[in-house]
């Protein structure tokens, strides 16, 4: 699809025209980018949306020169401020990186030096385009972190990037990107990686500095709904091409291709739930009962300081019924991952009481722990990370069952095939290897092995975060349904309120180690009583966009 040009934006800034390329592998060149087309216009903020594979960090890498070593473009056009830079070399890229297009990358904790410290490295960004002395480079890097709002500026330039939490190194990558005073910020998912309401704060941040300083802004992101927040621009990519443009209105309210309308259908924060969660009986069961459980830790001494130590969960208290799903939400350092370790016996609690099945498990011995474990199964965050990359999926599946020696090699063989089938996928994926599979695959077969022993309980640890919305979508509609076929009950740990909606019956907001506010999922979303709940619900991506969608058809 050609992008739409709009006719009222005098000059263009950036203009992108039939752009093609390819990556060179093994088995022969793979096109990435099939004819692309986009223009940007002085102080415009344009999203570039598609999922993992659609080649939208292809096309933004290709237009500061950033292209790996086996890839080429094979066709088209790059002008930037009416210049033709398709053919550059990297000593003229040089040249427009920082100075005239800077790049927010996406990942702080990979993108800082580690030995490094922020005034460094911000100080690095300002001399390599500007003749000037180290002090002032130093005077300009605080104000420049000052400018992207980071707090005791002075302070940070003295530290190193694991001293600071994500939003604040993301905030170091804002003012690096803008040291050299650009016209156009490239933000590449600036902050998937980061809580909503970091996010939002984050985003919020970047508008104001755009706006301030009259800079235009392409933010490549996978969720729709922080693009409909935040562009005057949509455009939607799929396999190498732009399928679709237009303004948020116009995208999200008449999307014309069936991809876009998957897209906005899948997004969390755009569209009420396509599920329910199946109905509790009147008095259900309980599975699973916390009372006033407290777990601090000891954090390392420094010299000269007395050791100091900090309580991670104080005094949470909750119930679980058979067949529930509670969502336990809240910020990263919440409490919440430590509550969901409690659980499962992974940490031991300081005080408080846990009860399973009606068994009180706080004191339990690791002999005792194991075969309740049984019982009580962990779906990790990341499927990339989670899986052992060695062994097949056959491997994968059956090791709890072989740990626990459940079964023949053949029934248990037999099992991981079930399994395999419960979870949509193909019987002839046991022999393959976890970088065989996409994301969603690799999700759905960790899901497949934490079914394996029968579980009553399964905690689930941000299953879906590292997921694209359609794949999300997906594993969630999948969780639904074998919650309801096999009484699964679930502890849901996620940041994000808007994949609660979908699944969980009741939510219990956490945050500093407490649960704040809890009740039914529809009641808390209506009537949120807590102001952290409040917050929570405000940064959800997609609540600023023009038109709130209620249902878009395939």
């Amino acid at each position: 699809m050609t992008e739409q040009l709009n006719p009222s934006t005098s000059r263009r800034l950036l203009e992108v025209r039939g752009l093609c390329s390819e990556y060179l592998t093994a088995v022969g060149a793979v096109p990435a980018l099939r004819s692309a087309d986009l223009h940007i216009g002085p102080g415009e903020k344009v999203a570039l949306v598609g999922e993992s594979g659609s080649g939208k960090s292809t096309l933004s890498h290709a237009l500061i020169g950033l292209l790996p070593e086996n890839a080429r473009l094979t066709g088209g056009t790059i002008r930037y401020g009416g210049e033709d830079i398709t053919r550059w070399s990297d000593h003229q890229f040089r040249s427009l990186r920082g100075a005239r297009i800077g790049l927010i990358p996406q990942d702080p904790t990979v993108s800082l030096n580690p030995v490094r410290t922020i005034g460094h490295q911000v100080m690095e960004a300002i001399r390599a385009h500007r003749r000037i002395s180290k002090a002032a480079a130093r005077q300009q890097a605080q104000q420049l972190l000052d400018q992207a709002g980071i707090d005791r500026p002075a302070v940070r330039l003295r530290q190193y990037p694991h001293q600071l939490s994500g939003g604040m190194r993301q905030r170091v990558l804002i003012a690096i990107a803008i040291a050299g005073d650009p016209d156009l910020l490239i933000a590449d998912e600036p902050t998937s990686a980061l809580d909503a309401t970091v996010q939002r704060r984050i985003l919020d941040h970047l508008d104001d500095l755009a706006a301030a300083r009259g800079t235009a802004v392409l933010l490549v992101t996978h969720d729709l709904g922080v693009a409909a927040d935040r562009a005057d621009r949509i455009l939607v990519m799929s396999r190498g091409q732009i399928v679709e443009s237009g303004t948020a209105a116009e995208v999200l309210t008449s999307p014309q291709d069936a991809y876009t309308r998957r897209l906005v259908a899948n997004a969390p924060g755009l569209t009420e739930p396509a599920w329910a969660p199946a109905p509790l009986p009147e008095e259900p069961e309980v599975l699973l009962r916390a009372e006033g459980l407290c777990r601090s830790f000891t954090l390392p001494a420094r010299r000269g300081e007395p050791r100091q130590s900090i309580r991670a969960v104080d005094g949470v208290s909750f119930s679980l019924a058979r067949g529930e799903t509670l969502a336990l939400v809240g910020e990263s350092g919440s409490g919440k991952s430590t509550t969901a370790k409690l659980a499962l016996g992974l940490e031991k609690p300081d005080a408080g009481t846990l009860l399973f099945d009606g068994q009180d498990i706080t004191a339990l011995r690791h002999g005792d722990w194991r075969q309740l474990r049984r019982r009580a199964q962990l779906i990790y965050q990341n499927p990339y990370a989670s899986l052992d990359p060695r062994f097949s999926i056959e491997q994968i599946i059956t090791e709890p069952l072989d740990a626990f020696a459940v079964g023949t090699r053949a029934q248990r063989r037999e099992t991981a095939a079930h399994l395999l089938d419960r979870v949509a996928l193909p019987s002839h994926a046991l022999g393959r290897k976890p970088v065989e599979l996409s994301g969603g695959q690799r999700q759905r077969v960790a899901i497949a092995r934490a079914l394996a022993l029968s579980p009553d309980l399964v905690v689930c640890d941000e299953p879906v975060s590292a997921l694209d919305v359609s794949v999300q979508a997906q594993v969630l509609e999948l969780m639904a349904e074998l919650q309801q076929d096999q009484g699964l009950t679930y502890l849901f740990i996620t940041h994000d309120l808007a994949v609660v909606r979908h699944l969980a019956h009741r939510v219990a907001v956490m945050r500093a180690g407490r649960i704040v506010e809890e009740g039914p999922t529809a009641a808390l979303f209506e009537h949120p009583q807590h102001s952290y709940t409040q917050e929570l619900l405000g940064a959800i991506s997609g609540r600023q966009a023009p038109l709130h969608i209620a249902e878009v058809t395939a």
